[in-house]
């Protein structure tokens, strides 16, 4: 049980840290592009929110898995 534990911090913490790097490099790039050419700004940004869902989307897997392998 204690192993299913330490999995499961060591899969949040990972998932948390590669997002956080994740969403700053997309949301960086998205606002030099932003600086670059203002004119296209909403399509930049709508870009960017559905990257960021995706981006967001393998923490939660993350910690989907590392609650299974708790449980286990």
């Amino acid at each position: 049980m204690a192993l299913g534990a330490i999995a499961a911090g060591l899969a949040a913490m990972g998932a948390a840290i590669g997002g956080g790097i994740g969403d700053g490099i997309l949301i960086g790039h998205t606002v030099d592009s932003i600086a670059r050419q203002p004119e296209l700004q909403s399509r930049l940004q709508a870009t960017m929110f559905i990257g960021v869902g995706l981006i967001e989307a393998m923490p939660i897997i993350a910690i989907v898995i590392g609650f299974l392998v708790m449980n286990k």
